[in-house]
């Protein structure tokens, strides 16, 4: 498992390194969220879930989508704005789905997703499924009408699910200290309303990974909703594929702080030392990675644009 988990962090942020690197080209018509440094919380959760398990996520959802199991190809046409997009080429980056591996989906309004994943848990309720929904939200999201009422109804009927929080300190611009109290956690606030919360390192692959095995088990055995919060950061600015620390809301000082404690770098130290991979495997995964992302963009260039007589096609249901 934990060269998977290597592995999975790797094609993360590989991905958006090169969705990054050519954004600039103007050919990618959409904004676009990236979650370079926030990657261990998406690998270390996809890799807990099984294939049956469903998610949502919010518009900074690469990392969750690839993590889930998503089709790099069919992503990357998305992004594109091509019909072989996974939301066919109308959704762009920021409205991902691959139902073949539960991904339900993601959305740009924030905190919009969240009663979407609640929802879903009520019907694998339902069905008496032995499955949960996971709903990723960052601290942001936490300020908002929809998870409050989302958590209290989880809890009145003690839904299968299970909210990751990425708190990665910042909503857009304003950071926790103008938004929140001080001291004020936001897992115990969440657990103030009756949802079992607990906070694990979201840039510790392996704690996200064994956190979220532990809260699955614990979701369907106990049959109550489960709240994890995740302390991590995202490097580049909030949307777009520019680092902004120039603009004056964080400093210099607190990004190289959270660089250093980069999910990847550490996690590939520790395998090294231990004798758990080889220069030579590390060279193999990065190889076999940048194959795969260079497959993917090439079959987004290549593919069509969606036909504009099928625009309202698909938009309301039958």
């Amino acid at each position: 498992m934990q060269l998977k988990l290597l592995k999975m962090m790797i094609r993360i942020r590989s991905l958006e390194e090169r969705i990054a690197s050519e954004y600039s080209s103007q050919a990618m018509r959409c904004p676009t969220h990236l979650s370079i440094g926030q990657e261990a919380a998406a690998a270390g959760v996809g890799l807990a879930l099984s294939k049956t398990d469903v998610a949502v996520s919010s518009h900074r959802g690469h990392g969750h989508y690839i993590g889930k199991g998503g089709d790099l190809k069919r992503m990357m046409a998305e992004i594109y704005g091509k019909a072989t997009g996974c939301s066919m080429g109308r959704g762009g980056s920021m409205h991902l789905i691959d139902r073949e591996v539960g991904f339900e989906g993601t959305t740009a309004i924030v905190g919009n997703s969240i009663p979407v994943g609640v929802g879903l848990a009520l019907a694998l309720q339902a069905q008496k499924r032995k499955n949960i929904s996971v709903v990723f939200l960052g601290d942001g999201a936490i300020e908002e009408g929809a998870f409050y009422e989302s958590a209290n109804f989880a809890a009145v009927r003690n839904l299968p699910v299970l909210f990751v929080c990425e708190n990665n300190l910042y909503s857009v611009y304003s950071p926790l200290s103008v938004r929140q109290p001080r001291n004020r956690k936001i897992y115990q606030m969440v657990q103030a309303m009756g949802v079992k919360s607990i906070i694990t390192d979201g840039n510790n692959v392996e704690d996200v990974y064994m956190s979220v095995s532990k809260a699955k088990a614990e979701i369907l055995k106990n049959k109550k909703p489960m709240f994890i919060e995740m302390p991590t950061y995202r490097w580049r600015e909030h949307c777009g594929p520019n680092f902004d620390n120039h603009i004056g809301y964080r400093d210099e000082k607190e990004f190289l702080k959270w660089q250093k404690k980069d999910p990847i770098k550490i996690f590939t130290n520790k395998l090294l030392n231990n004798k758990k991979v080889s220069q030579l495997q590390l060279d193999k995964i990065y190889l076999a990675v940048e194959k795969e992302i260079d497959e993917a963009f090439n079959f987004a260039k290549n593919s069509p644009f969606p036909k504009l007589n099928l625009s309202s096609s698909t938009i309301f249901a039958k």
